[in-house]
């Protein structure tokens, strides 16, 4: 066996709690990329999140967010082996979600709204299905526009479309 198989078996122990694992994996992951942060793993509403803070977190985010998307994936399959679980794993670094949502609103609403000049379909680029349900969510509050998901994963994207006339 490889240190790599003792290293997964070690992260997905059954031994562990969600939350117990999901902290062995941060910490797996973060000592591997040599990155000096603080984990911190908490959870309440039906999320279990865990944050990194830290002054490198930037390799740990990855470009374009893919390597934390790619962690946070992982993260749901390991902790919660044994499929789809009521509770959700998110991971953070340095408030990097809440940045990235909020570029994801101003992108809607720039979509919204050139759907409402045009009076028709905008599509926007593929998105992961979490950033996908935050621009549902938002456009369904801002509630002048109506939106689905076209394509298939990973090239699944989202139409904003204007109200009928």
């Amino acid at each position: 066996m490889s240190d790599r198989d003792t290293a997964a078996d070690d992260v997905s122990s059954e031994d562990l709690d969600p939350d117990e694992s999901l902290q062995e994996l941060l910490e797996e992951i973060v000592d591997g990329l040599g990155l000096d942060v603080e984990i911190e793993v908490t959870e309440n509403d039906e999320i279990l999140r865990g944050q990194l803070t830290g002054e490198d977190v930037g390799l740990f985010i990855g470009r374009h967010g893919q390597t934390i998307d790619a962690v946070q994936h992982l993260a749901q399959r390991i902790v919660f082996p044994d499929g789809p679980a009521d509770v959700r794993v998110v991971i953070d670094a340095n408030g990097y979600r809440e940045r990235r949502a909020e570029a994801l609103r101003a992108d809607a609403d720039e979509a919204a709204d050139e759907a409402l000049r045009l009076g028709e379909p905008v599509e926007l680029d593929p998105l992961p299905p979490f950033e996908r349900r935050i621009v549902h969510e938002y456009l369904r509050e801002r509630g002048d526009v109506a939106t689905h998901s076209e394509g298939n994963e990973p090239e699944r994207y989202l139409i904003v479309t204007p109200p009928a006339p």
